[in-house]
């Protein structure tokens, strides 16, 4: 039988043929395999060293519950949302008087008159949540030393005369909804007193 030799040629075209072969299949590749590149419109991942939950306080300057106006008696601001005239008259003493805590979302509101404790504090808290308007309330006003508080319609808390509450001579008014509560300390007895300045306070501030 006869052989045939392959010759120089036939060798130069095998090769280039295989080259040509060997590229498609690198080009394939190529395009198959995803790029190691990260997508300029993908997020960064979140910081690992920021847990949920830990975020800073941002009600209230993040107060307790128990947190009561911090006033100098010399202070001269007024109150933004309830009238002088109205206090003095609603509360049955003349102001001679006010000041406001800032560190509070919506500044507490303190009065005087002649003695040197307050005759009226007024503090609206702006809570995270329900549960924590609702740990204000029974603060001021625990629910097994109160009677019952719903005015205005929508507002529920405690309601107590002077006396009622151990270190407490004066009234308190407090009540809550959603996330927010409203508490009203004053010297006098009555506990309606307090009850009308919530109220307005609440319509002052379209609570």
């Amino acid at each position: 039988m006869r052989m045939s030799v392959p010759s120089a040629c036939t060798h130069a075209r095998t090769t280039v043929i295989g080259s040509a072969l060997a590229c498609a299949a690198a080009l394939t590749l190529s395009a198959c395999t995803p790029t190691v590149d990260q997508d300029p419109q993908q997020k960064p991942p979140a910081d690992s060293t920021t847990a949920p939950g830990q975020e800073a306080a941002t009600h209230d300057s993040g107060l307790p519950a128990d947190a009561r106006p911090e006033v100098a008696r010399d202070g001269a601001n007024d109150c933004p949302y309830l009238e002088t005239q109205f206090v003095a008259e609603t509360n049955g003493q003349k102001v001679t008087a006010s000041g406001t805590d800032e560190r509070f979302d919506t500044p507490a509101c303190v009065f005087w008159s002649y003695p040197d404790e307050p005759q009226l504090q007024v503090i609206v808290r702006h809570t995270g949540s329900a549960e924590e308007a609702r740990a204000v309330v029974d603060h001021f006003a625990p629910v097994d030393l109160t009677d019952l508080a719903e005015d205005p319609a929508g507002w529920s808390g405690g309601r107590a005369g002077g006396g009622v509450i151990p270190g407490a001579d004066g009234g308190v008014y407090a009540v809550a909804k959603d996330a927010v509560a409203i508490v009203v300390l004053t010297n006098q007895r009555e506990s309606v007193k307090a009850q009308l300045i919530a109220e307005q306070a609440i319509a002052n501030l379209s609570l």
